[in-house]
């Protein structure tokens, strides 16, 4: 097992990993939609919130030597399903592969943030 970490997105702020590669995969945290710069949410909109998530799982994607491509399961958590519309728009946009997928509504997330994405890829 790898541990992998970027500098390209905001830390983790807790007992955890960004990442870890194992048996071929890679396996991401959640991100939710928080500038790398400072770990804080700039955006207030779903699809904006969605947007930046996603651009944060690719920089993670990336540090593991991987793509969207090869995402194989991803797991997404909403804040509110009337949003969930709104939220595909945007995914579709990087999970173009369409890989398999769980997207619940929670009740509350890190930073009251409107989502939060991790994936499985093959390396």
């Amino acid at each position: 097992m790898e541990i992998i970490t970027t500098d390209k997105i905001a830390a983790s702020n807790g007992p955890y990993s960004q990442g870890y590669t194992h048996n071929g995969f890679f396996f991401t945290a959640g991100q939710i939609g928080v500038e790398p710069s400072d770990g804080e949410l700039h955006v207030h909109t779903i699809e904006a919130q969605t947007d930046r998530a996603c651009r944060n799982i690719g920089i993670m994607l990336e540090a593991a030597g991987t793509s969207f491509d090869k995402v194989i399961k991803a797991n997404c958590f909403i804040a509110d399903m009337d949003d969930f519309d709104a939220f595909n728009q945007v995914y579709a946009k990087y999970f173009i592969s369409r890989p398999a997928r769980t997207c619940v509504a929670v009740k509350t997330l890190p930073k009251h943030a409107l989502c939060e994405i991790e994936v499985i890829a093959a390396l």
